[in-house]
């Protein structure tokens, strides 16, 4: 879909789901190549072509490229789909395609305090450290944790009781963002379902095995080749 709605570009899927090694909890990684005339206009119809696969129901910008002239790191989160799907869009123009670094570290190129959400962020690192807690990452979910609360001044770390920890952590970033709250409400509602009832998951030292169901259908290879390309 992407590859139609703007001529000349295009679509690869990278990460987890390319190599077949995705799990429940993978989430989607996309580089969209597009051509450096038309980098604007396809940005501008991200969300439209997006919904034609999936309703969408947030495109946030990765703050360190808000104004960068061709690159954007989009992240996409769809309706009614596991929170943990969420769509990493990276956006190049096709003269910088191999410029992995380009803009990195640019003070231009980044969002000035305002222009982004620091609690829509922190609320992105609590879904993260739900993710990482699950996989028994245990120092990824506490980095997560700890960013997420810096983020948003809170005084406040992981402890590793995750559930606990993640819902703090929502509870936080909704007092500062009231119209968070709705998502956050999902977030401890994961939090619970994911780790509230696994002690070893919760914090507790316990023999345990974690047990993953097979990713859905809406995961498999051909979905997202009809996502990428509308073919």
């Amino acid at each position: 879909m992407l590859e139609r709605g703007c001529p000349g570009s295009k679509a690869t899927l990278l990460g987890s789901l390319a190599a077949g090694s995705a799990d429940v909890y993978s989430d989607i990684d996309v580089e969209w190549i597009v051509p450096d005339d038309r980098f604007a206009a396809c940005l501008a119809q991200v969300g439209a072509l997006l919904h034609l696969v999936h309703p969408v129901a947030e495109v946030r910008v990765d703050p360190d490229f808000l104004h960068s002239d061709r690159r954007r790191l989009l992240f996409v989160r769809f309706e009614q789909v596991p929170l943990f799907w969420r769509l990493d869009l990276s956006v190049r123009a096709q003269s910088v395609a191999d410029e992995a670094d380009y803009d990195e570290g640019n003070p231009a190129a980044r969002a000035r305090e305002g222009e982004w959400s620091r609690p829509a962020s922190a609320l992105a690192n609590a879904i993260g450290a739900v993710k990482a807690a699950a996989r028994h990452r245990t120092g990824d979910a506490y980095g997560l944790g700890d960013r997420g609360f810096v983020r948003i001044g809170e005084a406040d770390s992981a402890i590793g009781a995750w559930a606990e920890d993640i819902k703090r952590l929502a509870r936080a970033a909704v007092r500062r963002e009231a119209q968070l709250a709705t998502l956050a409400q999902r977030v401890a509602a994961l939090a619970d379902e994911r780790l509230g009832h696994d002690p070893e998951r919760s914090g507790w030292p316990v023999n345990g095995v974690l047990r993953l169901r097979r990713p859905p259908s809406a995961l498999d290879g051909r979905a997202v080749e009809v996502f990428l390309t509308g073919h």
